[in-house]
């Protein structure tokens, strides 16, 4: 299921459209998230075409997401004989929590924290307390094997405007949209993100598509994604 590899792996930049890894590539190691999908109607994807075409005349390409979710925490890496301790830990923890609903519609701008990628997202604006209900308990099974949480991570990928308080107490929950290299907030900023929010609002059944409900929770290990369905 998570075959090891003698041979040394080489990362080819331009088979990722210049992305850049965060950390190298080593066998048995495997880097690791926990998220919640959003699958989008076909609209979704019209109201995307127009967001990509206001950030054309600002002079930005951006490129669409592959898929949509939420972060429940920055990506990490389990050894390949953690993986289903760590899964099942989840499996327990979150037992008990029940769906939500998600309302996603403020678009903000954002940067990884080797500022290699700048995104356009949509922040959670129904459903935070939930999320962060969510995420405290992805933190302790994160913390039973020694990784870094959710919130210390944070610290160094937060929309571009930010705020005094610190991540602990105003984390950003969003849907990623499109991305491009670099960093740019600069450029996404100012009349450009407010024609971007102008398109969202006035998108025809925007109220819908910006809201789903968090079904399941998951856990994706290298191309192997564990299930966690939600009551």
């Amino acid at each position: 299921m998570f075959p090891d590899s003698d041979v040394p792996h080489h990362d080819d930049i331009t088979k990722h459209g210049g992305r850049v890894r965060s950390f190298g590539h080593e066998r048995g190691n495997w880097a690791s998230y926990v998220y919640t999908a959003f699958h989008p109607c076909e609209e979704f994807w019209d109201m995307l075409e127009e967001l990509e075409s206001v950030a054309r005349k600002h002079g930005i390409t951006l490129t669409k997401m592959e898929e949509f979710h939420i972060s429940l925490s920055q990506t990490v890496i389990l050894r390949h004989h953690w993986i289903n301790p760590f899964v099942q830990s989840l499996r327990d923890r979150l037992s008990s929590v029940r769906r939500f609903l998600c309302v996603a519609d403020q678009l903000k701008v954002y940067v990884n924290k080797e500022k290699t990628r700048t995104f356009l997202g949509l922040e959670v604006v129904t459903g935070h307390q939930q999320l962060l209900e969510v995420v405290s308990e992805v933190d302790k099974s994160l913390q039973e094997f020694d990784l870094e949480t959710f919130y210390q991570g944070h610290r160094s990928y937060r929309p571009w405007f930010g705020t005094s308080a610190s991540p602990e107490e105003n984390p950003s929950f969003h849907v990623s949209l499109a991305w491009c290299l670099g960093e740019v907030t600069k450029n996404l900023q100012g009349s450009c993100l407010l024609e971007l929010q102008k398109v969202v609002d006035e998108f025809e059944d925007s109220d819908v598509l910006t809201r789903f409900y968090a079904n399941e929770i998951r856990c994706k290990c290298g191309n192997k994604v564990m299930t966690i369905p939600l009551h």
